[in-house]
């Protein structure tokens, strides 16, 4: 399976447990793998036979910016299902990073990864 990544994007977002985080809101990061196979695309050079990442990085970005949830496990799984709609995509790794999490010691990240393929 060839992979097609998009690394670092950003979108804020209001998703936590505590009210503050719903209220105001943070910067949350995404870094996707897709699992396909690129050869029909690339022996046609045609995108209609591929997956077209800028579409994939707008829906990202609409699931970040949408309704909120709890946990970033959550917003990772509604971002896997939302990649696997697209057609050729059979697998999706989707890492969330919350680097501005509610921890009262001193982090640099905090991240899932979750690995989602057709059933």
């Amino acid at each position: 399976m060839d992979r097609v990544a998009l690394r670092g994007l950003k979108a804020r977002g209001h998703h936590g447990v505590f009210p503050k985080e719903r209220e105001e809101g943070q910067t949350f990061i995404v870094d996707l793998v897709l699992g396909l196979d690129t050869r029909p695309a690339a022996a046609t050079d045609d995108l209609a036979r591929t997956v077209h990442y800028g579409v994939v990085a707008e829906e990202v970005v609409e699931v970040v910016t949408g309704e909120p949830v709890d946990l970033i496990e959550t917003l990772a799984e509604r971002i896997a299902q939302r990649c696997l709609k697209h057609e050729g995509v059979q697998e999706v790794e989707v890492v969330v990073h919350k680097p501005d999490a509610p921890i009262t010691v001193p982090f640099d990240d905090v991240t899932i990864t979750i690995i989602r393929s057709r059933a």
